[in-house]
């Protein structure tokens, strides 16, 4: 079993690591804070909650299996060596459960609150329940050979996948309506740095190991970083630059802009009458 070379590493690993797991954690709070004061989710893709949902409950299973179980990690050595260290910490293991418990009320907040027309996509649906299927499917299949590795690895592959898919409807839904009202900035720019200090954690691994196997190892975590920080510019793109300020575009009926425009005619035009 692979042990630190440098405790001064290992310290900046671990400081690393618990603020990607704070700025993760706390970048739930502002998007439930703003539905809470608005008693309203307008503006918030419902999608991306369903989404999320599933990408972290998958992602926490894991990260408790490869975290807790001995049966998981001596498979994981058997496959990248036995002087790897497992590429999962604590801080892992707490965001997984913090973010489930906190993507699930934010899910009960969209049930409770104003929703306006916006309703759940059946494809974000469809999606999560092929994906669940699949996974259950996998579980079958690792029995008789124990593959658990394997097996959570598929959950990791889903988490990446979901954290892909999670962000498009609300980029589109922000585009559309030419808008970022509704939906939390804090919450992006807090990820931002989540996503930055957690491949600095996974960096501060490899030079001290000397080998860059924790990247590949855990490729979800590899992927979910370099995802999460490439949308999080996405959406600071559309919230500083291209729809600063301003307000919600929503499409005005033809027969309503006609109505309009008659009564602004009738209006400029000189009467008859003395």
């Amino acid at each position: 079993m692979s042990s630190w070379n440098s405790s001064q590493l290992e310290i900046i690993y671990e400081f690393f690591g618990w603020i990607a797991f704070f700025s993760w954690s706390i970048s739930f709070y502002p998007q439930v804070i703003l539905n809470f004061r608005r008693k309203s989710v307008v503006g918030l893709n419902f999608s991306f909650v369903v989404l999320n949902l599933t990408k972290h409950t998958a992602y926490l299973i894991y990260n408790a299996t490869l975290y807790f179980s001995s049966v998981v990690q001596n498979q994981y050595r058997q496959k990248y060596g036995h002087d790897q260290m497992i590429p999962v910490a604590a801080n892992d293991v707490a965001f997984s459960i913090h973010a489930v418990v906190l993507t699930a009320f934010t899910l009960f907040q969209i049930i409770i609150y104003e929703r306006g027309n916006q309703k759940f996509s059946k494809i974000s649906l469809i999606i999560v329940s092929v994906a669940w299927s699949a996974a259950a499917v996998c579980v079958f299949i690792a029995l008789p050979t124990h593959s658990w590795l394997w097996l959570i690895s598929v959950f990791n592959i889903i988490q990446v996948t979901m954290t892909v898919i999670k962000y498009i409807p609300q980029a589109f839904m922000n585009f559309y309506r030419k808008s970022t009202e509704g939906f939390s900035i804090g919450n992006i720019l807090l990820d931002f740095l989540g996503g930055v200090t957690n491949y600095a954690q996974m960096a501060t691994q490899s030079i001290d190991q000397g080998s860059w196997v924790n990247f590949y190892g855990n490729i979800g975590k590899t992927l979910l970083s370099l995802v999460s920080v490439l949308f999080d510019l996405l959406f600071m793109l559309q919230h500083y630059v291209l729809y600063r300020s301003k307000p919600i575009h929503l499409p005005i009926k033809l027969d309503e802009a006609h109505k309009e425009a008659l009564l602004k005619t009738s209006d400029e035009e000189p009467s008859d009458l003395p």
